[in-house]
């Protein structure tokens, strides 16, 4: 109601304008002619004037203009808008087709300029992730042929070096399985094709057999894997055992790689309300401030020549993250440059096994 009361004032209002312009007209005319002015003439003329005036205006405007106005504001909005469009501030309560036009296109720009925004950061992260595969993939292919070419050329025959290349060959072979192995996975994480299978079991247990099979590795660097305490009683989850599994075997592979030799790897675990809180540190060199917002993309390395040498894909942290993500949690790491890193997450706490 308040809309149509202010557009038909609107109208009235150019509609006398219109009037009071064809009088002037009126005048003009006459007194240039040197005419007899009948006032009763002039007032039915502008009278006249106004009454069309009005019609024309309020019919061009009120019934051709704004019914096309709501029409394209309601295509609009069942094209391309899924939620309401907020209101600018000093609005009216009920704004007028123009307005309301206004700001749906307004809203749709921005809405466009982002997903344009956010295409061109996929278009960018799609070309620096092929590089990547390219590249990770390409050396331990490169390696088996160079070694199998040697050993074709001759070097079979060497006793010297064909077994020592056929086992590097064998090296190679076993790192590509391993970065296609991950691939694998991960895509199968980022489309929803992996289903968890979620069940109730001891985390400590879990993070003790862990330690065993890694102490092997753990002790070539000296690095001792120790518990916050010891766990008596059972700490018990709801989660995918396998899953989780490969979580922590992935943060203390690392722990153990890229730490310090005499270094320390330990694990604690805490009840905060429904969950259980595990945090994996170590004392190592730590992460520089700038590499920890890129941390979980896939093939971030900090330092690539060591992360190479040491035989990862690059892949297991973004692993890692898509798995806690898969248990709506979230992981969180924190760490200061020659003091160490700290990696936690929680998962859901149950009562019992």
């Amino acid at each position: 109601m308040q809309n149509t009361t202010k557009i038909v004032s609107t109208i009235f209002k150019l509609g006398i304008v219109n009037a009071l312009l064809c009088l002037l007209c009126f005048l003009l005319i006459y007194r240039i002619g040197n005419l007899q002015v009948d006032v009763s003439f002039l007032i039915l003329s502008v009278f006249i004037c106004f009454i069309v005036s009005f019609i024309v205006l309020y019919y061009f405007y009120y019934v051709q203009l704004a019914n096309r106005i709501n029409l394209l504001t309601e295509k609009i909005r069942q094209r391309f808008l899924t939620k309401e469009i907020p209101q600018k501030q000093n609005q009216l309560e009920e704004p007028d087709s123009l307005i309301l036009l206004e700001n749906k296109v307004d809203y749709l720009i921005e809405l466009r300029q982002k997903e344009l925004k956010h295409f061109d950061n996929l278009d960018s992260y799609r070309k620096e992730y092929l590089g990547n595969v390219s590249h990770e993939l390409k050396t331990p292919v490169f390696n088996i042929q160079g070694y199998v070419d040697t050993l074709l050329n001759g070097g079979l025959e060497d006793e010297t070096i064909n077994m020592d290349y056929l086992k590097r060959a064998e090296k190679s072979i076993d790192r590509l399985i391993h970065i296609i192995d991950d691939l694998e996975t991960i895509t199968q994480l980022e489309s929803g094709e992996l289903h968890l299978d979620i069940d109730t079991f001891d985390i400590a247990t879990l993070c003790k057999d862990i330690y065993a099979a890694l102490e092997l590795n753990a002790a070539k660097r000296n690095i001792k894997l120790e518990l916050s305490k010891k766990y008596d009683k059972p700490v018990y989850v709801k989660a995918d055992k396998f899953r989780i599994r490969q979580v922590l075997v992935n943060l203390i592979t690392n722990s153990i790689k890229y730490g310090n030799d005499n270094g320390t790897t330990n694990i604690a675990l805490n009840y905060l309300n429904n969950d259980v809180v595990i945090e994996i540190s170590d004392n190592g060199d730590g992460i520089e401030p700038q590499h920890l917002p890129r941390l979980f993309e896939r093939f971030y390395r900090i330092d690539k020549g060591r992360s190479r040498e040491q035989g990862g894909t690059g892949l297991g942290l973004a692993i890692v993250k898509h798995i806690i993500d898969a248990h709506q949690k979230s992981i969180k790491v924190q760490s200061q440059p020659k003091k160490g890193t700290t990696f936690t997450f929680s998962l859901n706490a149950s009562e019992e096994g």
